[in-house]
Formats: structure tokens, sequence, C-alpha cells
């Protein structure tokens, strides 16, 4: 092999490390949600009940932080539980995720546990 073929090979590798970099940098950034600033009330129904369980849930949160729209992944068995999970945390205000390094609105999963 030559210098020059040594070369180009070279320019070959970099570009393609530069470019997965690229696509790295460029990564989407869900939003998160801080749990503890954010509770939701025990369904008295579920508290009588004893009900427990987990929910899982998808919310696509705006650039300001606030829910647009929200989904139910998996439920936690309790319709109760479920959807006092969905409005509490419908109504919480998420740190904006980012796409390309900018603000943007993105979709992010929480999970929500219900323990007695």
């Amino acid at each position: 092999m030559n210098k020059f073929s040594t070369s180009v090979i070279a320019a070959v590798l970099l570009s393609a490390v530069s470019a997965v970099s690229a696509v790295v940098v460029a990564a989407e950034v869900p939003a998160s949600l801080d749990a503890k600033n954010c509770k939701a009330e025990y369904p008295k129904a579920s508290l009588i009940n004893e009900e427990q369980g987990d929910v899982k849930m998808s919310f696509l949160v705006a650039a300001d932080g606030n829910v647009v729209e929200s989904k139910l992944e998996k439920s936690s068995g309790f319709k109760n539980l479920d959807k006092a999970a969905m409005k509490a945390l419908s109504g919480c205000k998420f740190k904006p995720g980012t796409k390309d390094g900018a603000v943007a609105q993105t979709w992010t999963k929480v999970d929500y546990s219900w323990k007695l």
C-alpha cells in the first residue's frame, strides 16, 4: 500500500467518524419530569380496595414544558389508578426536551408506581 492510499483510507475513516459524531450531537433528548414535585392523589376507592400497581405512560411535551398529548402505554390493572396518574401528570410542568440541541416538542415515557 502506498502513501497516497493510506492517506485516502485515513481520510475516509475520519469522515465516517465525523458523520457518526454529528448524528450523536443531533440526537433527540426527551423531556423530563421531576417526580418529587408532581404527585398524583391516591383515589379513595383504590385506597379502600387496596389497589396497587405501575402505570406506564407517554407524554408529548411542548417546548414550553406543557403536556400536549398523553397515552397510556401499560395499565396498572386498575382504571382508577390509571386515570389518576394520567390526569395528575398531564397537568405537571416538564423540563422540555431538545432536538439538534434546541428546545423542541418531544415524546417522553413516564412510569408511575402506586404503592400502599
